[in-house]
């Protein structure tokens, strides 16, 4: 299959990944890979992840994280922004195994070649959201309905 993105520096921040194809609304697009851990093993590794404002790590489910620190592919340069066009979906394995669960990137519109790929990180912290986290967690997606921040409020 050809690939139908690649990385490159972004306007947004660092690294992102920008279409070269046409991409069609409702596409799988990419898995997010990397080193499956548990949460305590996060924690342990790298914090509760409230004081640095940068991740590789998405959480799967309520037992592991992705961490595309190690082992990552291409997905983990995708970009946050508050007016996305694509998804992150969690895809339950068939047996019912949360090992084997998959995170795949979605094109939520259609997307043109040149465009950045984007996604809601939808970032819930379990600390309290004082201005300085917010700071560190700084939304530079551009868009016109941008909150500001990476993080979501708690519900």
């Amino acid at each position: 299959m050809l690939r139908r993105y690649v990385a490159r520096r972004s306007p947004i921040h660092g690294n992102g990944v920008f279409a070269t194809a046409p991409i069609r609304k409702g596409e799988e697009i990419i898995q997010y890979k990397g080193t499956l851990m548990t949460h305590a093993d996060a924690d342990a590794m790298y914090g509760d992840g409230g004081e640095t404002g940068h991740t590789f790590l998405f959480t799967l489910n309520d037992e592991y994280i992705i961490d595309a620190n190690r082992k990552g592919n291409t997905a983990r340069w995708i970009n946050h922004s508050c007016a996305p066009n694509c998804r992150a979906v969690v895809e339950e394995s068939e047996g019912g195994d949360p090992r084997k669960d998959r995170v795949l990137i979605e094109a939520i519109r259609n997307i043109k070649p040149g465009e950045e790929l984007t996604y809601d990180y939808g970032i819930v912290l379990d600390v309290p959201y004082t201005a300085r986290l917010k700071k560190l967690w700084e939304c530079r997606c551009g868009s016109p309905d941008c909150t500001g921040t990476l993080l979501k409020p708690k519900s």
